[in-house]
């Protein structure tokens, strides 16, 4: 095992981060817990990787885990999570840079929740009108497109 350091790329969403100290695998990606939060959001706990409401169990040792400990620095797999997301990535190690998709199990929130995202719109008189302005009232939102 390769447990060299090295400065790798992330893309992800509409960010461009510079991770300084990663340690590669293969098509694998291995970043401090801190550096996690910096990528997705995710917090690293002792129960797994947690975003908001949302936490998903890590394996931490054996076959498959997803976090290691060498010479008293915790590192957590990227990869192995986005693979147990199902997120889309992509990586191109000769230039060290790795692309990460949506997670989609974040964007169900909308879908689970029945709530709309909030959004501005022009009213019939031109005034920007947001969704928000209505909280805690009962509106029924007409779209239209002509496609």
């Amino acid at each position: 095992m390769n447990t060299r350091e090295v400065a790798v790329t992330i893309l992800y969403g509409d960010h461009i981060l510079t991770i300084q100290h990663a340690q590669i695998e293969g098509t694998d990606l291995w970043i401090t817990p801190d550096d996690l939060m910096h990528v997705n959001g995710f917090e690293l706990k002792p129960y797994g990787a947690c975003r908001d409401e949302i936490c998903i169990p890590v394996n931490q040792s054996g076959d498959g885990a997803l976090i290691r400990v060498i010479e008293d620095q915790t590192w957590f797999n990227l990869t192995g999570l986005a693979r147990k997301l199902e997120q889309a990535f992509v990586a191109d190690t000769a230039s060290r840079v790795w692309s990460f998709g949506e997670i989609t199990a974040l964007r169900g929130t909308f879908f689970n929740d029945g709530i709309a995202p909030d959004f501005v719109v022009p009213d019939r008189t031109g005034k920007q009108v947001s969704l928000s302005d209505f909280r805690g009232r009962k509106i029924l939102l007409l779209s239209w497109a002509s496609w």
